[in-house]
């Protein structure tokens, strides 16, 4: 997966689309991301002997082909696609397609 954990990124389409938040985890068998601040749902909890029941409010995740990586170039925040190159010593490192820099 090319989204990795503390990237920040951009919502392409859905209801919050234009949003940007840094992603809070990755779940790479399921191709999603959890990005902080979008896709908020509302879920109800029972009250138990610990804890209140009532409802809260939480992110639930995004699929990763409905975001997209934000890069700052020149400082401004640019969208961009990720590849791949490998440097001298075989080590795989990701490039913003865009502006083609590494990340």
């Amino acid at each position: 997966m090319k989204i990795k954990k503390g990237d920040l990124v951009q919502v392409i389409t859905g209801k919050d689309k234009g949003k940007q938040g840094k992603v809070i985890a990755a779940f790479p068998r399921e191709d999603r991301v959890l990005v902080e601040g979008v896709n908020r749902v509302k879920k109800h909890t029972k009250a138990g002997p610990s804890q209140a029941g009532g409802i809260v409010t939480t992110e639930a995740p995004v699929h990763v082909s409905n975001v997209q990586l934000v890069v700052e170039k020149d400082g401004n925040k640019v969208v961009t696609r990720v590849g791949y190159r490998f440097d001298d010593e075989g080590n795989k490192i990701r490039v913003a397609k865009r502006t083609g820099e590494d990340i």
